[in-house]
């Protein structure tokens, strides 16, 4: 089996979320898993597709006015994108890791997560399971992302502080995780280029796939522009 490794791209929010959403859902390979790591053409802020938008713009800092603030279709809680590398993993319908809890794959996507900031220089492990974690579903930060690690976690052996987050969203097509590693509390990772390459050889190893580099698929161009339009909305961002 291959991993696809996508090449990385810089966008906007909002046609990030859409480029995520197709990813899981509209891929042509269907049965293979795909990773893309990608940027922000201006600060961003995500949150998670429950959160109530009054609570999410009391949280925001004072920032540029021309940030752009989206709500994901996943989960979890509000992701400050100025300063963290970001990435999505999808994962086919039927795929061994797609199939088991989603604490349990949560777990195994960090475990490669914190071995690749291990080979790059950033001591890092997961947070343990509480025992008040609910076993059949990852618990969601409600709040802010990187304030405070939750089950699973990547962080930092000598303080506790929280170096990666993720969110995750089930369809019919399969499973997506959306995650984000927090530049500042990964001081020891001097490059980047070489961290991603770590992370996908580790990723390659939980999934028992093969990575690789496969050009970009040919979505629908219609469909990308809509779905880029409906995550800009108001109507989206402020449903709830």
């Amino acid at each position: 089996m291959s991993l696809h490794v996508l090449p990385s791209r810089i966008a906007g929010a909002a046609e990030n979320m859409a480029i995520d959403f197709l990813l899981l859902q509209r891929y042509p390979e269907a049965s293979t898993p795909r990773f893309r790591a990608y940027g922000w053409h201006r600060p961003a802020f995500t949150f998670g597709y429950s959160q109530k938008i009054a609570f999410v713009r009391a949280q925001l800092p004072p920032c540029d006015p021309t940030a752009e603030l989206c709500r994901r279709f996943t989960g979890g809680g509000l992701v400050d994108h100025r300063e963290d590398w970001t990435y999505a993993l999808a994962l086919p319908r039927g795929h061994a890791l797609e199939e088991v809890r989603a604490i349990e794959c949560y777990r195994a996507i960090h475990d490669a997560l914190a071995v690749a900031l291990r080979l790059s220089g950033q001591p890092a492990e997961l947070k343990p399971a509480c025992a008040t974690d609910d076993e059949n579903e990852v618990r969601e930060a409600a709040g802010v992302c990187f304030t405070r690690a939750e089950c699973f976690d990547v962080v930092r052996p000598d303080t506790g502080a929280k170096i990666a987050g993720a969110a995750q969203k089930r369809s019919k097509h399969g499973l997506i995780l959306q995650g984000s590693i927090w530049r500042p509390a990964a001081p020891g990772v001097r490059n980047w280029d070489a961290f991603s390459h770590a992370f996908v050889d580790a990723l390659g190893e939980a999934l028992e796939a093969t990575p690789d580099e496969t050009p970009w698929p040919e979505f629908n161009e219609e469909e990308v522009t809509q779905l880029t339009e409906r995550y800009a909305s108001a109507e989206w961002t402020d449903q709830r």
